[in-house]
């Protein structure tokens, strides 16, 4: 049984085992592939673990080897599913692994936003609390979050989640919903799983929403329908001075109308770890706001957060040699 793993650095960078995986075959693990790479270290596997490396239908269909993907994330838009389910290929994902941990970063960017944590503690180190002539002062405006309105869109086990946060800081929670069609489709979770909590939200039209939230957290599935969906329309519908944070998928915002809302103070802050390209090509417009925070895709990545995703791809697999597939998608 040859395995191989494409792109397993920024999962296990060192500090996680791939022994349970090497003891069910020949294993050859990649750091990173490059899109020439792709077919000469696959053409031999009969397994194939990825997370970012795509693998579209022109590379499976010379693949006659290949009975197994298994994708080291929880979205799989990577892989050509329609041309791994006419080849016979199983593909898998990992769909639970995270939500805590994504959840709590949203709140990272949200309170370094509301307090200036960084760079309050940076001044200090420089001195100047030193040479204050008061007790204490302030570099920025410093933002309660108790009584604010915070607006999810997409309510599956991450919104979930950082709607419980929310609500204990005090704050009113609803969430985004247009007609039936559109409301599926959002409020599917990033892992295939609707939760209709109407303890946690009260579901608003977008205009509703988008004039009543003071922060919105984007938590969806980027599909077709909503790519783009915060757009120049969408912004000017909301209050002056909202805050946005994004730990979905950066094509959920279209970044030129963010641009245009941060210049002219429509969009107060934004707390961005996914961007429209990853790694960026090259030094993104955004980067001049001040009040705009992006971090480097990492969410997801702490310890426990990975070490689960490596133990459910793993378990994944081994269902999959005993002929129970698990987490199909």
């Amino acid at each position: 049984m040859n395995i191989v793993v494409l792109d397993g650095y920024s999962l296990n960078p060192g500090d996680l085992s791939w022994e349970p995986l090497e003891r069910m075959g020949k294993v050859v693990i990649y750091d990173r592939t490059s899109r020439d790479e792709v077919y000469s270290r696959t053409l031999e596997a009969d397994i194939v673990i990825t997370n970012k490396t795509l693998l579209k239908r022109d590379l499976l269909e010379k693949l006659p080897r290949l009975k197994y993907i298994g994708v080291l994330a929880t979205g799989y838009n990577i892989v050509d599913v329609e041309a791994a389910r006419e080849l016979n290929i199983t593909v898998t994902n990992v769909p639970t692994y995270g939500t805590k941990a994504v959840a709590q970063f949203v709140f990272a960017h949200l309170l370094e936003i509301c307090h200036h944590v960084s760079e309050h503690a940076q001044s200090v180190r420089d001195g100047k609390w030193n040479r204050n002539e008061d007790f204490c002062y302030w570099n920025k405006p410093l933002i309660e979050l108790d009584g604010k309105v915070m607006g999810i869109i997409g309510t599956g086990r991450i919104g979930t989640e950082t709607a419980k946060i929310a609500k204990a800081f005090g704050m009113t929670v609803v969430a985004y919903a247009s007609n039936a069609r559109v409301h599926k489709a959002l409020h599917k979770s990033d892992d295939d799983h609707d939760h209709e909590n109407t303890e946690l939200f009260k579901y608003l039209s977008p205009d509703e929403f988008y004039k009543v939230v003071d922060i919105i957290s984007l938590h969806c599935p980027l599909t077709e329908e909503n790519r783009g969906m915060l757009n120049d329309e969408a912004f000017s519908k909301m209050k002056t001075g909202v805050i946005i944070i994004n730990t979905a998928r950066g094509p959920l915002i279209d970044e030129k109308a963010l641009e245009s809302a941060l210049k002219s103070g429509k969009v107060y802050a934004a707390g961005l770890d996914v961007l429209s390209k990853e790694p960026p090509v090259e030094a993104s417009p955004l980067y001049a706001f001040e009040q705009c925070n992006i971090t480097p895709h990492i969410a997801w990545a702490p310890l426990a957060s990975r070490s689960r995703l490596l133990g459910i791809a793993i378990n994944n697999l081994e269902a999959f040699l005993e002929g129970r597939p698990i987490n199909t998608v």
